[in-house]
């Protein structure tokens, strides 16, 4: 299991852009077979923060995602685009 959280900010201006590329691709990516968990996560207070925690069934799966068109186009073609800052964090299950 590949696990991990990605942390974006945004300009304030660019907030509905953003939500809805991230509604596109969140239901694309669920769609994957190798997707089992896509969630993205408004930050509460920070609403120029967005939290995705994403969960894939191994790298291969990742991999495709990353290669998807629907990745290229939501995620690199547009909220790549507007992001002011991006960090991840890779987890490790502990069950």
């Amino acid at each position: 299991m590949v696990s991990f959280i990605v942390r974006l900010t945004f300009n304030q201006e660019d907030r509905a852009d953003v939500a809805e590329s991230l509604r596109r691709l969140t239901i694309a990516t669920r769609n994957e077979p190798g997707c089992v968990s896509y969630i993205p996560h408004q930050l509460e207070g920070n609403p120029d923060t967005v939290l995705l925690y994403e969960q894939y069934v191994d790298e291969k799966a990742l991999a495709a995602h990353r290669n998807s068109e629907h990745f290229k186009k939501y995620a690199v073609g547009g909220i790549y685009q507007k992001m002011r800052e991006r960090s991840v964090e890779n987890l490790i299950a502990l069950v």
